[in-house]
């Protein structure tokens, strides 16, 4: 699962191979939630308020990124 992006202890990672819709996993070391890219709504998952702000203000400058990412990884 390549990390797309490491903010501090927050990991952006897209899986290869993976289930729709078009999603980025937001690791930390205690949590990991599961993010529309089409909407960067929470799709499962729990994580905390701070990591998922840091990873969400990311997101949203970087929503390109992530379309092409999970593009390049899963549409074979």
């Amino acid at each position: 699962m390549p990390t797309i992006v490491k903010l501090g202890n927050v990991l952006i990672r897209i899986f290869a191979d993976d289930h729709n819709p078009p999603h980025f996993h937001v690791v930390t070391p205690d949590h990991e939630a599961i993010v529309l890219i089409a909407d960067l709504s929470v799709h499962a998952g729990t994580i905390d308020r701070g990591s998922l702000d840091t990873a969400m203000t990311w997101a949203a400058g970087n929503k390109e990124v992530l379309e092409n990412e999970w593009k390049r990884l899963n549409e074979r």
